[in-house]
């Protein structure tokens, strides 16, 4: 049913009872971290002459302690209320609203290739992996944002610009700081509920903050707890069948890897009206039990393909629990102690088809010799025929993961005295993530192949029971499988006797030290010279433990189960030592057409452990040529070091869809087409290949650092004619050399295509009818990166808002939008067959790529009246397209037909949400219905995407969204 009063009602009188016993306070906005502050003349002795003290802040982007927010970083605030009014219960959903994020960010609606519940963040589309996540300016353990109390953020903080001389590695497309209420004092409690309008997808979950002061110090903390039910493909139309487009054509099509079973056969075997030039295909007929024959066969067309996508997930469930607590004590007027803590325990799954066999890139060899083989003499798998069929009588592929992070940090702060205005930090930063998994729904194919299962097998005619081996030598305690019927009742026995369950943890723990200081140097006619400085010393270490029937025992990355379960052991760590100092100098005030102008300049120096050392600098003016405008250009150099994943990551299957260039092959490409006949015959087997993911060292690629740098040029205007009224522009611009990123199977094959002597070609393996047996995947540098585009916001805050003399209480109108005008990624520089990809306007499923659409915006419009207030939002996402006409780039939205090209219109949500307060019962109620008009994702087709036949990194699969929430003070 559609939410109703049943369950609204429901969650109206469990607000209301647990409002009973439960009291709540008000909160405090502090928007400094650090501050000095001059005591204010108190307005009762001197009622005329009062002053207002100035209070120093560090914002997003700087180290330095000012008076101005609006500096030369170009910083988004989210503040508390309009959290609050997006009615989402995680911040990733928030965050990933905003206009500067694009690429192929994860969120809980990705399943195949996501599922731990988590979301990461991708500004400027440069990946999570270069963007910083902070709480409170410190570096947080795990990168999940979904991880941070949504109830405790007063508001969040989005630096688009690098910052790596300022934060250090990471820092390229930008910084999130979540800025927390640490001054809290009261109680409160608030519960909430929502469900789609399809009656599904429940979330429901509560939240309890607590927090005292006294002249001693303070504390909060609090728990956050939620969960939210999973939502099938199969209840959406547009992702209920894997939808296919070729030629032209829109059909429902599948996978390869089907119950009825893929038979790849050698010229004369195939049944009749198949394709007989050397590989006609093959599948069952009809199923029934027990052995099958060649006569049971007929040809296999796209039309058998199995529909996978209708056990997959658009929403994948989660149940997440914070804890958390922030105290500060004052030893004295000049130190203070203060300790954060936070805990998360996430628990989630993802869930897939059953199981797919292929026997070549699971490394099964069918005996020509078994007796269920229906080609007798013919030998199915490495370097011979392929078969593949779908294990559906094992149920489901399902993956749970348990993912705990736990951070402290214990520090001292002060300052010099009440006539200094130096002050100084030290602390201690620990942190820890732990994540098991456990894969579901696995076979032991190994256990399968050495008992000699696959073949050779025969009938024994005294017996009447089919036996492993040969008459003259049978194998003893061995069952021969029936792998061409899966759907045979002795089948699904033996393949449920050898049903594997794999297990897999991993940890991460790091320890930061840090200390720093800043203050005054000396004094221009302009201002206060002002330095910080500081030092770091971090130490990181990783565990990744794999069960030993899911280790890889080779380069193909195939283990004891299946290939798509594999993975690698890994443990390792490094450290790094850095130091910086920025220095703030006030130029001109006060003179002909310069209100004022500053510089900022700053330099960090890193040593990493794995990857040398780097100096990065940043250079930053701020103009005002009179008080409504300020002009301000900065410029960064950035970089990331490899992460101990980066380097030694052990491979790990998975499935990615590819165009192979060699299709319809005449010649001329023999790196890249290795084994393809020449005689244009050779055709692509279903749109999945198999690929290796790994890091760079499985691979045998030498990984170096990523280098940089950031531009930012931009105008701010507050006019003080029109009170309320800010704008602002930025030109944004960021280079990258020896760009991170994780290769992508289709950048592999088109790479080695253009070009015989990439370096890639060597990961390419073909089975010796050229068809792909797999991909290496590595982490590697892959060339150089380009993106530039501009930034614009608006805010217009119009207090009480009159019509006809009738005052309608106050609005609030707000718009940022960016423009992408150019996301240019240079795979090999330099080299013959260089290609530059052009991903403005595109979407490509590629590692590391996804949704660059040009024109993305983010609107709303606010009123508040008396106890009343009501929100509008509105996301817009441009127009974006698949694939290239020009046939280099690689990009095709038709796997068979290079350079095809689909457009895809706008998507548009809408989000409303309104609230009351009730002060008498200390009692607030906020109701919202989340993508109003129920727009539905694009039909992007399967051949172009890994879930659900749409992007899910970027367009809403739930639909119409209500959703409620009850908040009791006291």
């Amino acid at each position: 049913m559609k939410l109703g009063v049943t369950k609204l009602s429901s969650s109206v009188r469990l607000a209301l009872s647990l409002g009973a016993v439960i009291a709540a306070g008000a909160s405090s906005t502090v928007f400094a971290q650090d501050s000095s502050t001059t005591p204010a003349t108190d307005a009762s002795s001197q009622p005329a002459k009062k002053t207002t003290s100035l209070d120093t802040v560090v914002v997003t982007g700087s180290n330095i302690r000012r008076v101005d927010l609006e500096t030369s970083n170009p910083v988004q605030v989210i503040d508390r209320a309009a959290i609050q009014a997006s009615g989402k219960v995680t911040l990733g959903d928030l965050i990933q609203e905003i206009p500067s994020v694009s690429g192929d960010a994860t969120n809980p609606r990705v399943n195949n290739g996501g599922g731990a519940g988590s979301s990461t963040v991708s500004l400027r589309g440069l990946g999570s992996a270069r963007t910083l996540i902070l709480v409170n300016g410190k570096r947080v353990v795990n990168n999940d944002v979904n991880a941070i109390p949504a109830s405790m953020v007063e508001r969040i903080e989005v630096l688009k610009d690098g910052a790596s001389a300022t934060y250090g590695s990471d820092a390229i497309g930008g910084v999130v700081n979540f800025i927390l209420r640490n001054d809290y004092q009261g109680a409160q409690i608030s519960t909430n509920f929502g469900q789609s309008d399809r009656a599904d997808g429940d979330t429901s979950g509560y939240t309890a903050t607590f927090g005292t002061s006294s002249d001693k110090g303070n504390i909060v903390a609090g728990i956050d707890y939620n969960k939210t039910d999973e939502i099938s493909s199969a209840a959406r139309n547009f992702s209920k069948n894997a939808t296919y487009f070729s030629s032209g054509s829109v059909y429902n099509g599948g996978s390869s890897r089907t119950p009825s079973g893929f038979l790849q056969l050698p010229a004369g075997a195939t049944p009749s009206g198949c394709a007989g030039n050397g590989n006609g295909n093959a599948t069952l007929s009809s199923t029934q039990p027990g052995k099958v024959t060649a006569a049971n066969y007929r040809c296999y067309t796209s039309a058998d393909g199995y529909n996978y996508q209708a056990q997959n997930l658009i929403e994948t469930p989660q149940e997440r629990t914070n804890v958390f607590a922030l105290a500060n004590y004052n030893f004295s007027d000049n130190v203070q102690g203060y300790f954060d803590a936070f805990y998360n325990k996430t628990s989630s799954q993802y869930a897939l088809a059953p199981l797919p066999f292929d026997a070549q890139s699971d490394g099964v060899t069918i005996s020509p010799n078994s007796y269920y083989n229906p080609y007798p003499g013919t030998t199915f798998g490495p370097g011979a025929n392929e078969y593949k069929t779908r294990l559906s009588t094992l149920g489901q592929r399902v993956t749970t993961y348990s993912t705990t992070t736990a951070q402290a940090i214990a520090g001292l702060k002060g300052n010099f005295g009440t006539d200094s205005s130096w002050q100084w930090n030290a602390d201690i930063d620990y942190g820890h993530v732990s994540q098991s998994k456990e894969s579901l729904g696995q076979l032991y194919l190994n256990g399968l192949q050495s008992s000699g299962a696959f073949g050779p097998s025969f009938l024994n005619p005294t017996t009447g029971v089919v036996t492993c081996g040969t008459a003259a030598a049978p194998i003893a305690n061995c069952t021969p499988i029936n792998i061409f019927n899966v759907n045979d009742p002795k089948t699904i026995a033996a393949l449920k006797a050898y049903g594997a369950n794999a297990f897999y943890n991993e940890t991460y723990i790091s320890k930061r030290y840090e200390a720093g200081a800043n203050g005054n140097l000396f004094s221009l006619p302009a201002g206060e010279v002002s330095l910080a400085v500081g030092v770091d010393y971090d130490k990181e270490y990783e565990n990744n433990g794999v069960d030993y029937i899911a280790q890889t025992t080779g380069v193909s990355g195939t283990c004891f189960i299946s290939q798509s379960a594999c993975s690698t052991p890994l443990a390792g760590g490094y450290n790094y030592k850095e130091a910086y100092a920025e220095l703030f100098i006030p130029v001109l005030a006060d003179v002909p057409l310069i209100k004022s102008l500053n510089v900022t300049i700053g330099g960090r120096y890193s040593d990493y452990s794995l990857a040398g050392s780097t100096t990065n600098y940043k250079f930053a003016v701020e103009w005002r040529p009179f008080n409504d405008l300020l002009l301000r250009g900065t410029m960064d150099g950035v970089f990331r070091a490899p992460t101990v994943a980066d380097l030694y990551a052990g491979g790990a299957g998975s499935a990615p869809q590819v165009n192979d260039p060699c299709v319809g092959y005449t010649g001329g490409h023999a790196a890249a087409c290795a084994n393809v006949p020449t005689n244009g015959s050779f055709v692509q087997q279903g749109s999945q290949t198999t690929a290796v993911v790994s890091g760079s060292q499985v691979a045998g690629y030498n990984l170096k650092p990523e280098y940089g740098k950031s531009f930012d040029f931009g105008a701010v205007y507050d006019p003080s004619w029109l009170p309320g009224f800010s704008a602002s522009v930025d030109l944004y611009r960021v280079q990258l050399n020896d760009t991170i990123t994780p290769l992508g199977a289709q950048t592999v094959l088109t790479s080695c295509y253009n070009n015989a002597s990439s370096p890639f070609c060597s990961f390419i393996h073909r089975n010796t009818d050229g068809t792909i047996n797999y991909i290496n995947s590595p982490t590697v540098n892959l060339g150089e990166l380009n993106t530039k585009g501009v930034d614009g916001s608006f805010k217009y805050k119009i207090p009480h808002f009159d019509v006809l003399g009738q005052n309608y209480g106050d609005l609030t109108l707000s718009l940022d939008t960016t423009y992408l005008i150019r996301y240019d990624n240079d795979t090999a520089p330099g080299t013959a067959g260089d290609v530059v990809e052009h991903l403005a306007g595109l979407y490509s499923n590629n590692a590391a790529y996804g949704n660059f659409a040009r024109w993305r915006g983010l609107g709303s419009l606010t009123w508040t009246d008396g106890p009343w207030d009501a929100t509008w939002r509105t996301q817009y996402i441009g127009t974006v397209r698949i694939g290239s006409p020009d046939i280099s780039q690689g990009f095709s939205a038709e796997g068979q037909v290079p350079g095809q090209v689909l457009n895809f219109g706008p998507q548009i949500y809408h989000n409303v949400s309104i609230g009351y307060n009730l002060a008498a019962y200390h009692t607030r109620f906020d109701f919202g219905v989340n993508n109003l008009f129920d727009t539905q994702p694009p039909l992007m087709y399967q051949n172009n995407v890994l879930n659900s036949n749409t992007d899910v990194n970027t367009y809403d699969t739930i639909g119409r969204y209500f959703w409620g929430r009850i908040t009791v003070s006291f």
